[in-house]
């Protein structure tokens, strides 16, 4: 009696998408009620629910977590999420595409003279992505270039991603 019916196996996938599916509706509608506290909590069931299973749905459900930050103007947190889903994108392809999505977040904080907001309580986020050196590399890059620093090439050297390379190079660029 050890082993589930394969059925049975087969319901629960599906009970946890429809589950999934469900909180996303609702984490939608939250947000466009203004209802940003109810929002994060939906989308980090989301998260918690998907990031085993459906990675890739938990790449989105964090890419959705990171607009409903950057509408609260809390852009580390924004950054973070956007992080995490490259940290676990299940694929080369989301990771080029979150590397782009992050690309163009950085790009709207640097026009706004936002880039500062990263200073501070950014080193702990190396913590969440230390299995990707990549990641840390850049993490540190973009805490140098927000206190002022634009030498940033011994982060670039650890940084093999051209899409990665290209936003720090974005970034100091007057």
């Amino acid at each position: 009696m050890g082993e589930k019916p394969r059925f049975l196996k087969k319901f629960e996938v599906w009970e946890k998408r429809r589950k999934i599916a469900e909180l996303f509706r609702e984490a939608l509608e939250a947000e466009n009620r203004g209802e940003l506290e109810i929002a994060k909590k939906k989308l980090d069931e989301i998260m918690e629910l998907s990031r085993d299973e459906f990675p890739e749905i938990y790449f989105e459900a964090c890419f959705k977590l990171a607009e409903v930050f950057y509408e609260e103007e809390n852009y580390r947190g924004c950054v973070k999420c956007a992080l995490r889903a490259l940290y676990y994108a299940p694929s080369w392809d989301l990771y080029i595409l979150g590397a782009k999505r992050l690309r163009d977040v950085l790009f709207v904080l640097k026009q706004r003279g936002l880039l500062d907001s990263f200073k501070e309580n950014m080193a702990l986020t190396c913590k969440l992505i230390e299995g990707n050196p990549e990641l840390c590399s850049f993490v540190k890059a973009l805490i140098s270039i927000a206190e002022g620093n634009r030498e940033i090439e011994k982060y670039l050297d650890d940084i093999s991603t051209p899409e990665i390379k290209e936003i720090l190079t974005m970034l100091i660029r007057e």
